[in-house]
């Protein structure tokens, strides 16, 4: 059975569609007008060895906030519609990435019940055209898109654009982990028989 997702939002501050394959090779597509952002969900996809295509129109005159919190939930929203029931998942994933100098903690739960907890110093306060601080705005609204509890922590680094790009590597290792097939694994992981 295809774990594929296509999901839109339309809004007056984003345009965005987002297509999502699970199962793929981290083949993608993405065109967010940000190039910095670009460059993140192209690791992300790669990383995640998610097929992602992303497509936004974002009112980025004004800055880079809508457009990339607004994809956070768009590409969470697709997470949570390929996995469908979750029946079968591991559920839980966890990555701790190194990066040059950074080294970023993961570990999430695809759990139904969004929380979202992260912990970061980023001393840079643009990455080319994207403020430094619409970083954890695209976390919490993966983290809310997808219904998942999402921790992040920064465990060192000095380097901005190195910790990003280790948090948005480390996310994707660990929600490629957490949304493995197991075939021991009859219906959702969970004592409540639900997720």
């Amino acid at each position: 059975m295809s774990r594929y997702a296509r999901c839109e939002r339309d809004t007056r501050e984003t345009e965005i569609v987002v297509e999502l394959n699970l199962d793929g090779t981290g083949e993608y597509d993405i065109d967010t007008g940000i190039g910095f952002f670009d460059h993140m969900l192209e690791g992300f996809a790669r990383h995640g060895l998610f097929d992602l295509a992303v497509s936004v129109h974002g009112d980025t005159h004004v800055d880079a906030h809508h457009t990339v919190e607004d994809t956070g939930i768009v590409i969470g929203q697709a997470f949570e519609q390929a996995l469908g029931e979750k029946g079968g998942i591991a559920r839980f994933g966890h990555f701790v990435l190194p990066m040059d100098d950074a080294l970023v903690l993961c570990a999430l739960d695809f759990s139904g019940r969004p929380y979202f907890a992260f912990e970061a110093d980023l001393k840079a306060e643009k990455l080319g055209t994207m403020e430094t601080e619409v970083v954890k705005e695209f976390f919490m609204g993966l983290a809310n898109g997808a219904r998942m509890n999402l921790h992040i922590r920064q465990l060192a680094g000095e380097n901005t654009h190195h910790i990003v790009e280790a948090m948005f590597k480390a996310v994707a290792k660990s929600m490629d982990m957490a949304s493995q097939e197991d075939s021991r694994i009859d219906g959702v992981l969970s004592t409540k028989g639900v997720l």
